[in-house]
């Protein structure tokens, strides 16, 4: 095995060690949100300062995030799928009385 594939391998270690560290943990700091929501730090900045994701200043000058909160976030503003909505549409005409089965 060459020296150089060999170091590759060990930085490919490294990130996925550090990325298994990140998810044990329940406060991230402002550069592992970055990595965690899969963001740009400038867009991370845009969703703080805008106040869309929630954050916490304790010092008021470093970012922190709750994990579980960011979670929820992630996971807010579903979106109906076009499976979903048919039945609604179904179920309302249904009830509407224009549409007997």
């Amino acid at each position: 095995m060459s020296e150089s594939l060999i170091i590759q391998k060990l930085e490919s270690i490294e990130k996925m060690l550090s990325e298994q560290n990140m998810l044990k943990k329940d406060v991230l700091n402002f550069t592992e949100t970055a990595i965690y929501l899969e963001v740009s730090h400038s867009h991370l900045y845009k969703l703080t300062s805008n106040g869309v994701i929630p954050c916490y200043k304790p010092n008021g000058k470093k970012l922190y995030f709750k994990r579980s909160e960011l979670d929820t976030w992630l996971l807010s503003n579903r979106q109906t799928t076009a499976e979903e909505l048919e039945t609604e549409a179904a179920n309302y005409l249904m009830r509407k009385g224009r549409i007997r089965l």
